[in-house]
């Protein structure tokens, strides 16, 4: 290979990250098709579910969503009946979403598809280090990359 500088860490982190990321998203979208949902709605109606009563902006705000894709989202999801969107009862401006009976089906039934592949995922880790590699990961997104930089040409999140 290369010679080493000094300092070097030696691997490439945003491939190996991006590859992870590449692999699992699409057996994640693969999995909640099953369903008749796409990753972002299951998020959606996930964080709907655990924030109780949230505006659409919070909401976009959660999943990491411009508003323009969350008011995209919210329609698909009040067409297949899992959402629906409602005053709120203290801004008359907002609007709260609301899951369905159906839409609370739906992620009970991907909630146990995740689960499934992310104990598989983990699984091919030895016992040892399953809980560091989680810790660090979950550092790392709490601390130092919990916010991107701005930048002129900004990268879009892909959910």
């Amino acid at each position: 290979m290369g010679t080493r500088v000094r300092g070097e860490v030696g691997v490439d982190l945003m491939f190996l990250l991006a590859q992870a990321s590449h692999v699992l998203m699409t057996e994640l979208t693969a999995a909640l098709e099953e369903l008749g949902v796409s990753q972002r709605h299951y998020c959606v109606l996930c964080k709907a579910l655990e924030g109780g009563e949230l505006t659409q902006i919070r909401l976009a705000e959660l999943c990491g969503m411009d508003k323009t894709t969350m008011v995209v989202t919210l329609d698909e999801l009040e067409r297949a009946g899992l959402a629906e969107r409602r005053p709120s009862a203290t801004d008359r401006r907002a609007r709260i979403v609301a899951v369905t009976a159906a839409g609370a089906k739906t992620v009970r039934d991907g909630r146990k598809l995740v689960d499934r592949i992310y104990a598989d995922v983990l699984d091919t880790l030895p016992a040892r280090e399953r809980d560091g590699f989680v810790g660090g990961l979950t550092r790392l997104v709490g601390d130092r990359l919990s916010t991107p930089v701005q930048c002129d040409r900004p990268v879009r999140r892909r959910i």
